[in-house]
């Protein structure tokens, strides 16, 4: 009664089952994920920016 199941991945953003050779099901699901990806990267960004803003900071207020 074991069922064999065929070699399948799942979509990255929503789970459903595709072909193995592709990581997303739809043009819908990759719009999702090129907006996650930009997200992302632009908080990575911010978070470098404040982070060198505090270093400044630092810096400043030690030479004065």
């Amino acid at each position: 009664m074991i069922e064999k199941v065929n070699q399948h991945a799942h979509c990255h953003m929503c789970g459903n089952v595709i072909p193995i050779s592709e990581t997303l099901c739809s043009k819908e699901c990759k719009d999702k994920y090129q907006n996650m990806v930009k997200r992302r990267k632009m908080f990575v960004y911010l978070m470098y920016a404040i982070i060198f803003f505090i270093i400044a900071l630092f810096f400043v207020q030690n030479i004065f």
